[in-house]
């Protein structure tokens, strides 16, 4: 008789249960292999539990009724028997116990129970009791048959780690299940088979990085500020730093883009790492990222888009007509969003966590840290820093122009010691770098509420061209719309993450190229948060929704950002909710600290970054919700943990607005990469309240109007003008 691990599917064959078990027993070695490189601690485990759980994933599935579904003898949609449970039995069985390989195995398709509700259970720990007893008895007969397919001899023993356990539990998880989800994408052909990844080649990267800045240095002025960023890249290349964790604090216009790169590939050498994260806060910063590391980094003859890959949205999909669209880790660099890469290392879900085990030996730069994460979500995040850090070989740079140093305060870290995370400029340097910040721009503020019109009016009284950020996409788009509607197309630009990749692409370019036009003055750029880090542009004057003062001192950076003129200004204002323009509930306890700076007349200055967080802290302590984070992830209640970790507190869904591409995605193959450049993401509960269509699994057709000016706010803003109705997006 043949087993089957895969039902036939059009012109593709059923593939055998064998099959399917080698090839994922031949991918998670690898996978562990490369990660055991850079565990410090637990290697043997590591290894034994992936090959105890490649092995016996997929027992349940020898069952007959399983089987008779997999040979197309009888039609379901799903398996009529957890076919999970079997392998769970199996190792939780005396002769060969192994409670971790039974966790991972009951957890390989839809992530880890709650452990404490688990060890409640008693003997049906890891166990689904609907089906237990039939399980536990034809479990001999599975044995036999699985034996007969495949020889299989294990260790047992103690299974105490000295790693810590939840994210040790994690990375388990992840090399099944990306085992599993590639060997499947594979036979169903929606993967090549596994090609040779790009390497880093750290070394040969720097020196061409080098060679590159040695071109800048010869075509740029030659003055103090430019002689000042060359030993800048000469300081972060060449620092000597031992530690796991370090910081980056310099200010706007010093190169830190590429001269933190420097020192990433110098110590990736030093220290024979695998691969370079680039964490950025806002989608539209990674374009200019990802081209100025293709610009500099990519070696002849490779791929740019193998070298550097570009991931936007956190793409993940369970379902296997969609699992080959979701975005992985397997490039050298990477550059990705604070949203998709903190959640990653948070998540419960198999389509997420598939991507986790690329993570060890990796360098991880959290560019404009201080707008990475909300302060509740602080505490989690520093653990797990410091895990990665110490047992899985991780190198850490924390890096802003208004640094928030939060791991020196105790609500934080949890602990009163304070912790020391090495510069990698020296206080000397760092000093005549900001010599440049003192008088590059004055603050202002005008704290009485402003309606949608009185907003407009009192902006354009500002020369230009202007700068204006506001604290919600709504809010942007409804602005954008009156300046266009009253004072003409051409006055106004508008950017936020209604607009695609593409879109905010084009939109930036035409932006560039307007600021490079002296005599394009009269206009206003309107935008949201997305603007106010890691973008090289320079406004005359600065408009910002009154919000947290780090948000401030970013957006302040695209103002006069070369310090030529002698009287740019920033200006923080507060907007009245006139029934279009709407507040944001998650910044009141910032803007409230900002506020009282204002009121109270305190310097507004990059250094009271940190003292601002704390303040909030104090003020407003961290919620018992995300108090409790800490301790559900100590006690492995990861459903509990991925629910409260949120980096924005929205349930969002992938909205591909392209009408072409979505046709393509229901009846053909499309990557993750073409998926990101025509979609969105978008709260479910207002595409249920607009009724948007699902394609599949998760990804929506966008059924209103879309342009490149107003993004899928364009359908919305029409929409409700049109029934005179407030927009709640």
């Amino acid at each position: 008789m043949i087993y089957y691990a895969h039902s036939k599917k059009d012109d593709i064959p059923e593939q055998g249960y064998s099959t399917h078990v080698r090839g994922v027993k031949s991918l998670a070695h690898q996978y562990v292999q490369d990660i055991s490189y850079y565990a410090t601690c637990d290697k043997v485990l590591l290894s034994g539990i992936t090959e105890k759980t490649s092995t016996l994933h997929d027992l349940g599935k020898l069952n007959q009724e399983n089987q008779d579904v997999l040979a197309g003898k009888d039609t379901a949609k799903f398996l009529p028997r957890n076919h999970v449970d079997a392998g769970a039995a199996y190792f939780l069985n005396s002769q060969h116990f192994s409670a971790f390989s039974a966790a991972v195995i009951q957890a390989h398709h839809v992530g880890f129970p709650d452990f404490i509700v688990e060890m409640n259970k008693g003997d049906a720990i890891f166990r689904d009791s609907s089906i237990a007893s039939e399980v536990d008895r034809e479990l001999p007969e599975l044995e036999a048959i699985h034996n007969n397919l495949i020889d299989s001899h294990f260790e047992y023993g103690e299974e105490e780690t000295k790693s810590d356990r939840s994210v040790f539990l994690r990375m388990l998880l992840s090399c099944l299940v990306d085992a599993d989800h590639t060997d499947t994408a594979i036979h169903y052909r929606k993967y090549p088979a596994e090609m040779d990844p790009v390497r880093l080649r750290a070394a040969e990267r720097l020196a061409q990085l080098d060679l590159h800045i040695t071109g800048l240095k010869q075509k740029g002025a030659d003055d103090d500020r430019n002689a000042l960023r060359n030993e800048m890249y000469l300081a972060c290349r060449n620092a000597g730093i031992d530690a796991g964790i370090t910081s980056c604090d310099s200010p706007v216009g010093s190169g830190k883009t590429t001269a933190v790169m420097a020192h990433l590939l110098a110590q990736a050498e030093k220290r024979g790492l695998r691969r370079i994260f680039v964490v950025l806060p806002f989608t539209n910063i990674i374009k200019q990222s990802v081209d100025t590391y293709r610009d500099t980094l990519v070696l002849p003859g490779e791929n740019a888009e193998e070298v550097v890959a570009e991931l936007h949205h956190r793409a993940d999909f369970e379902s296997k007509d969609a699992r080959h669209l979701t975005a992985l880790w397997r490039a050298p660099i990477i550059v990705t969003t604070a949203v998709a890469f903190f959640e990653t290392l948070a998540s419960n879900s198999t389509a997420t966590l598939r991507r986790l085990h690329e993570l060890p030996g990796s360098a991880v730069f959290v560019d404009e840290s201080h707008a990475a994460l909300p302060a509740k979500l602080l505490p989690i995040a520093w653990k797990w820093i410091n895990i990665y850090a110490a047992e899985w070989s991780c190198y850490w740079v924390l890096a802003s122009g208004s640094l928030n140093r939060f791991w020196t305060i105790p609500e934080i870290t949890g602990s009163e010691k304070s912790y020391a995370v090495p510069e990698i400029i020296d206080d000397e340097l760092r000093g005549r770098l900001a010599v440049y910040e003192n008088n590059r721009i004055s603050y202002h503020c005008d704290l009485f509420p402003k309606g949608t019109e009185e907003l407009a009016k009192w902006i354009i009284g500002f020369p230009g061209p202007r700068l204006v950020i506001l604290n919600t996409v709504q809010s942007a788009a409804v602005l954008a719309d009156y300046f266009s509607e009253h004072f003409g197309r051409e006055y106004v630009e508008h950017l936020s993450t209604a607009l695609t990749t593409n879109d905010r692409g084009n939109t930036l370019e035409r932006v560039k190229e307007r600021l490079a036009n002296k005599k394009d003055t009269n206009w206003t750029l309107i935008a949201t948060s997305c603007i106010e880090a890691g973008v090289n542009l320079s406004f005359r004057n600065g408009f910002r929704e009154l919000g947290a003062l780090v948000s401030l001192l970013q957006a302040s950076g695209r103002v006069n950002r070369e310090g030529i003129l002698d009287n740019a200004e920033m200006w923080t204002f507060c907007i009245l909710e006139d029934g279009m323009l709407r507040l944001n509930p998650g910044l009141k306890e910032a803007a409230a600290i900002l506020k009282g700076y204002f009121e109270g007349n305190r310097a507004i200055v990059p250094e009271l970054s940190t003292q601002s967080l704390a303040d909030e802290i104090a003020l407003y302590g961290l919620s018992k919700k995300h108090e409790k984070l800490v301790t559900d992830e100590n006690l492995q209640r990861f459903p509990q943990v991925e629910r409260a970790f949120k980096v924005i507190d929205s349930d969002t869904r992938i909205v591909i607005v392209d009408p072409s591409m979505a046709k393509r995605l229901q009846y053909g193959k499309v990557d993750w990469k073409e998926l990101q450049k025509v979609s969105v993401q978008i709260a479910k509960y207002k595409l249920d309240e607009l009724r948007t269509p699902m394609i599949i699994d998760k990804i929506y057709r966008w059924n209103l109007e879309y342009d490149g000016f107003l993004g899928y706010m364009a359908g919305i803003v029409k929409l409700k003008k049109y029934r005179g109705e407030a927009i709640i997006i």
